[in-house]
């Protein structure tokens, strides 16, 4: 058994998968130079002088600079946003209206202003009390904010775009069977915590995902995945989406992310101070303590994420494989041939969202943070430990 799409789809499937392609690459690119726009024009300097003019209170002034960049910056970049939206409405992933596609982006852009007034204030405030060692302090100081951010997202966020449903409401037979992967896995997922989204009322995609920690952990399943798949499909879904707790890839992940900013901001921390040494008076920037850097900081980010980015993904798609052996083992003996349900899953969902069967191996290292489908579904047919040993994760 192999993935493979019929001759119409598999044209869509290229057309959307290079066109998703250029986009990334292409918007990538857009917000660097958005970015270095923003710097070499001096409009930051701009917004920290009319900043400075409407209060000598810092965190007043933060409350006018900070929306002035971002949402300037969100402005120029809408152009690519668009496009990405044009392209899943093209090609049948979303069903989303403009109007409410808009709504979305404009709830976007007011959770990100309500956190990064704060943030950047205690950036700055950390600079301005320690110019040399601040990347460590202002380390210090978001670990605990990350924390909180992915222990509330699913609970305050996630439901300002989405409606959830708990699972048990909506297909309690479902759950029942659900019932039976949790108790075999040792774990403690009540009912409570397994939802339903109503994504198909934005979306023709099939998903399912793992979210927060702790008493915020939960497991969701798109109500587009439970039209499309059958019950024993949806039961290995589940086991991977389960796997993802058991295997502490949500610990792991935000170690990882905490890894990756602390060399950020060191690197970043050098870099920016002997940017604004060369180019700093052309660009009206005293120091790293000036409001208007913040932009070149940002600048260091995004090529930092760009060039991270083939990282990143690998262990991504490393976490993934892992989920998937769960899912294969931790459904055995309970689904009825779990590897054909498994690898007949991967091609509903491949079919669904048009995943291109062959994609090129550059493409894949650099942008998948799933292996490709058709290396999943090859996997999981294949897959069979308990014919020759142990499996590694349930016995």
């Amino acid at each position: 058994m192999q993935y493979s799409l019929p001759p119409d789809k598999l044209q869509r499937a290229i057309e959307y998968a290079h066109a998703g392609y250029w986009l990334h690459f292409s918007s990538e690119i857009y917000a660097i130079v958005i970015l270095a726009a923003i710097v070499a024009t001096g409009l930051s300097a701009t917004f920290r002088d009319w900043a400075q003019a409407a209060s000598k209170r810092r965190f007043l002034q933060a409350l006018v600079f900070i929306p002035l960049l971002l949402v300037t910056n969100d402005l120029l970049y809408l152009p690519a946003n668009l496009f990405g939206q044009h392209l899943e409405l093209k090609f049948d992933q979303s069903i989303q209206s403009w109007p409410s596609w808009f709504w979305d982006w404009t709830k976007s852009e007011l959770i990100m202003l309500v956190c990064a007034v704060p943030l950047a204030y205690l950036l700055y405030a950390v600079i301005r009390r320690s110019p040399r060692c601040w990347w460590l302090y202002f380390w210090l100081a978001t670990l605990p904010i990350i924390v909180t951010v992915m222990y509330l997202e699913p609970m305050v966020i996630e439901p300002l775009f989405y409606r959830f449903e708990p699972l048990a409401a909506t297909h309690p037979a479902l759950v029942s069977q659900l019932e039976k992967l949790v108790a075999r896995s040792g774990l403690a997922i009540p009912r409570n915590r397994m939802f339903e989204m109503k994504a198909s009322e934005k979306l023709n995609s099939l998903n399912a995902y793992v979210s927060g920690f702790g008493g915020s952990k939960r497991v969701v399943v798109w109500d587009t995945t439970l039209q499309h798949l059958t019950t024993p499909e949806t039961l290995f879904v589940f086991g991977h989406e389960m796997g993802h707790y058991v295997l502490g890839h949500i610990r792991n992940s935000l170690l990882w992310l905490a890894l990756l900013l602390l060399v950020l901001l060191f690197l970043g921390s050098h870099i920016v101070r002997w940017i604004i040494a060369r180019w700093g008076r052309r660009w009206r920037i005293s120091d790293t303590a000036d409001w208007a850097s913040l932009p070149v900081l940002l600048l260091i980010v995004a090529i930092f994420s760009f060039l991270t980015e083939p990282i990143v993904n690998g262990y991504s798609r490393w976490q993934e494989h892992q989920a998937d052996i769960y899912g294969l083992e931790v459904t055995h003996g309970i689904v009825p041939d779990s590897s054909r349900a498994a690898a007949h899953s991967f091609q509903v969902m491949g079919e669904i969202g048009l995943d291109e069967p062959n994609p090129d191996h550059f493409i894949e290292f650099w942008l998948f943070s799933h292996p490709s489908t058709a290396d999943r579904l090859r996997f999981a047919f294949t897959y069979d430990p308990w014919s020759s040993g142990t499996a590694r994760y349930v016995p």
